[in-house]
Order: structure tokens, then sequence, then C-alpha cells
């Protein structure tokens, strides 16, 4: 006998189409037009990075002695600095050093920390109060004497760099992440995973771990201006990336003092550039952040 068709109204709105990147952009614009203009700064500094070899006048690590200390002008445009190399050259090739320590720093950290995070929450316990225990000697420390004592122990050069300043990430998106993953662990579809017999890295890694992008995304995006902060920090103290390598930080060591008053156009500009990459990606992740919480959403 046939089943009779009965039809079922579940009340629930049919959920809007997906929105093109471009309308998704000027909504940025209207809704968050700050965090826009930090979108536009990232923007900027990914295409100076990856088409800095189109983009730069000159080599940035040509030395020329006949044109030290050249203030801006027609054929330099940001001046010369005391090795004659081009300032915008450098700082144009600095983008890609940044944004490479940057993202990989943030990532690495970010990941690390989310993994242990959603573990922390879900194991709970003995477990849970040992990790954070640990987490909290981690974050006793301020970032930058973290990132200085890491480096003291592997020694300079951008890939120790990079762990000096992925392992103070770690705790700091661990804390957040956990704290949000308390909450999904004692929601029913959990407790369905381990009736099922799933293992625990199964439930953390695909049932739990997608549930805390949000925070998640949100301290990626934190992250990366504070690594290149920090990375400039380093450089600057001589710790972090070496010469002859385009960096903002070995940029302000070589004219912060020396030429402040003959030619303030060598720290000038590098401490700009480190200014404005830094005020956008926290614009940026103050806007998504507002984005991805619905309770600032809804206000």
């Amino acid at each position: 006998m046939a089943t009779p068709d009965i039809g079922y109204d579940s009340g629930i709105e049919e959920l809007p189409k997906s929105k093109t990147w471009l309308g998704a952009a000027l909504e940025m614009m209207r809704k968050q037009p700050l965090g826009a203009a930090g979108g536009f700064v990232v923007l900027v500094m990914i295409f100076m990075a990856v088409f800095a070899e189109l983009i730069a006048p000159y080599d940035p690590e040509a030395n020329s002695f006949e044109f030290m200390l050249v203030g801006p002008s027609t054929d330099f445009l940001l001046g010369t600095d005391q090795f004659g190399r081009d300032l915008l050259s450098r700082i144009i090739y600095g983008a890609r050093t940044a944004l490479y320590v940057g993202f990989v720093s943030a990532f690495f950290g970010a990941t690390a920390g989310l993994v242990l995070g959603v573990a922390s929450a879900y194991f709970g316990g003995r477990i849970d109060l040992l990790f954070q225990r640990v987490l909290d000697v981690f974050m006793a420390f301020p970032l930058i004497i973290m990132a200085l004592a890491v480096v003291a122990i592997l020694g300079t050069g951008t890939q120790n760099v990079i762990i000096a300043i992925t392992v103070p990430f770690i705790p700091q998106c661990a804390r957040v992440v956990r704290s949000s993953a308390l909450a999904i662990r004692e929601i029913p579809y959990v407790d369905a995973a381990r009736a099922c017999g799933f293992s625990h890295t199964r439930i953390i890694l695909r049932h739990m771990a997608p549930n805390v992008m949000a925070p998640y995304l949100i301290m990626l995006t934190s992250f990366v201006g504070q690594a290149i902060l920090l990375e400039a920090s380093l450089s600057y103290l001589g710790l972090g990336v070496q010469e002859p390598t385009a960096a903002w930080g070995l940029m302000l060591q070589g004219g912060a003092e020396e030429y402040a008053e003959s030619a303030p156009w060598v720290a000038v500009f590098p401490g700009l550039a480190i200014t404005l990459a830094v005020f956008g990606f926290n614009l940026f992740g103050d806007a998504l952040r507002d984005m991805l919480d619905p309770k600032l959403r809804s206000r």
C-alpha cells in the first residue's frame, strides 16, 4: 500500500543565495568602512609582495655609493639609505618579508592553538588542567620577551624568527578557542559521535574544530599584524632578518638614530610602512570579528 504524500511545512524560510565577492565587499564597505580601509591596505601589501619585481624601480640590494643619503626626488621617490639603496624598492620588497613571516607564523601559531584548545576542552579533567597550567606559564611572559628567548636559543635568521613568533601565539589562541569549545562539547551531536564509536581525533578535528572557526579566523588576522610588528622589532634589535634582505625593521635599525636629523627619510618611511601594515590588519580583524559575532552583527 502506497504511503500518502503528506505535505510538511517546517516554518523555516529558505536561506538566501550566497552573495558574490563583489557584493560582499560592497556590503562591508557600507557597514564596516574602517574594516574596508584595513582590507584595502592588506590588499595593497599583498600586491606589492607578489609583484615586487615588476613594481620596484631598482634592485633593493644593489649598493650605489654615488647616491648615498639622497633625499626624495624624481629619481628616488623616497630617497636612498646610507649604502645608496633605493628606499622605495626596499620597502616594496620588505612587504614580501613582512607578509611571509607574518602569515606563516600566524597560521602555524593559531592552528596549533586551535588543536590544543579544542583537545583541552574535549578531554577535560586532569588533561585540561595540565594544559591550562602550561599555557599560563607561557602567557606569563610578554610576546617580545618570549620571542627574544626563542631567538637566543635558536639563533637569528628568517626561519628561526618564524619559530620565535609562532611559539607565543599558541597559548593565546588556545585559551580563546578553549572557551568556545567548552560550550560545543556539551552539544548532543558530540555525545552522538562518541556513541557511534568515533575516535577522539575524528571528533576533535571533524566535529568540534570546524565550529570554532570564527574565533580562530579572528585570532589569525590579529596575529598577522602582531607578527609583522614583532619581526620588525627583532630585526631592529639585530636578532631577526639579516642583511642584505629587505626588511622594514632592518631599515629602521640603519637610520633611526644616526641619521635622524641629517636624513630623516631613512627611518620615517619604513616606520610609516610598519604602522600602516599593523593598523590595516587590526582594522580588518576588528571588522571580521564584528561580522562573525552574532551579537555584534545584530547591533
